[in-house]
């Protein structure tokens, strides 16, 4: 009786155990095909390579007749990838953006109309998918500094300082050059510097020179200039730039770009000129262009500065290209200057009858 009891419990422990691990094995067997099924087949997600990349872009302004946009440079893009993380857009102009969301702006600051290759990346876990693409921009000049002298009275100081100077201080000049208004003021949205012959100091001549050095400079841009010169044999009025180094390496290795600049002696001509090592004083890079009306009517003037040209224009007439290059001092900050000198090694003798003349200036623009 005892025997036969035992017997059946083994019976019994056995089929529980084997009960028990047919279980289990179901288990993993359920666990294993769920995985399988969530993962289609036990890749993961998680690293799967990116796939069917889009990249739309719209220039900002673009219309029938602004085909490459409105100006302002701005482009919006629209990336999209399956499977994608994150995106990269190598922009064409040296700069890169890393993104996550696929929807963003851009602008390019470049003036002119432009054409960027852009390299586009989709990438998930290391892994990408990448195109290359092109786009066409316009980027119009923008204004970064100017005086339109609408205020009366004494020049902007935050713009301009005075230099003032006994004569012969450069080229033999025989003018003092004063702060005072009689010589330098702003009346009716006009910058007005006036010579007149009379004692003052150790000269027989006054007159007045405004310099933005400390003040404002910059490299590359486009130089805007309304004016109206003098009149009278002796004159010699400018607007023009110095390298903002000159202070340490002097001049002509600063280097000097004449924009504005004539001699009475010499009626109607207007100069532009470039003064660097080796060709300077008597033997600069020039231009010439008559200007029949330009002591009694405003023209404007204007200097195009990149690192390759400099173009000079008279209402945007141009007639002197000059080759810029990195052999040459033009590739730095420059600043302002402004000023109507007498005589010296250039003006000459001064007319006998010369009384005054008046150098006016309705407005000076600097773009990018």
């Amino acid at each position: 009786m005892r025997n036969n009891i035992w017997f059946i419990d083994l019976k019994s422990k056995n089929y529980l155990l084997s009960v028990g691990l047919l279980f289990i094995s179901l288990s993993v067997f359920l666990m294993l095909l769920s995985c399988s099924d969530s993962n289609g087949g036990g890749e993961d997600v998680s690293k799967t390579k990116p796939s069917d990349l889009s990249v739309t872009t719209t220039v900002v302004g673009t219309d029938a007749q602004n085909p490459n946009g409105d100006g302002s440079g701005v482009v919006n893009f629209k990336l999209s990838a399956t499977n994608a993380t994150s995106y990269k857009i190598v922009l064409g102009n040296g700069e890169t953006k890393e993104v996550t969301n696929g929807s963003f702006s851009y602008t390019y600051t470049a003036s002119g109309t432009k054409t960027y290759v852009l390299y586009v990346s989709a990438y998930n876990a290391g892994q990408f998918v990448s195109k290359t693409l092109s786009i066409t921009v316009f980027v119009g000049s923008k204004l970064m500094w100017s005086d339109e002298f609408n205020t009366d009275g004494a020049p902007d100081a935050s713009k301009w300082t005075f230099q003032i100077w006994d004569p012969g201080h450069v080229n033999n000049e025989l003018q003092s050059y004063t702060n005072r208004p009689e010589n330098t003021i702003v009346q009716g949205g006009v910058l007005k510097i006036k010579a007149i012959r009379e004692q003052y100091g150790k000269g027989d001549f006054t007159s007045g020179r405004l310099e933005s050095n400390g003040k404002f400079d910059f490299t590359y841009g486009k130089v805007v200039i309304r004016a109206k010169i003098p009149t009278g044999v002796g004159t010699w009025p400018a607007v023009w730039m110095l390298g903002s180094n000159i202070g340490s390496v002097g001049w002509p290795a600063c280097g000097e770009v004449d924009i504005l600049e004539s001699v009475g002696k010499e009626l109607h001509v207007n100069h532009s000129s470039l003064h660097s090592p080796g060709r300077s004083g008597a033997t600069p890079d020039t231009g010439t262009i008559n200007v029949p009306t330009d002591n009694t009517e405003f023209h404007i003037y204007t200097a195009d500065w990149t690192a390759t040209y400099i173009k000079f224009y008279v209402d945007d007439k141009l007639y002197y290209t000059f080759a810029n290059s990195d052999k040459f001092p033009f590739n730095k900050n420059f600043y302002l200057i402004v000023n109507l000198a007498m005589g010296g090694v250039w003006g000459g003798p001064v007319d006998p009858n010369f009384t005054s003349s008046t150098l006016e200036v309705d407005y000076i623009r600097v773009y990018n």
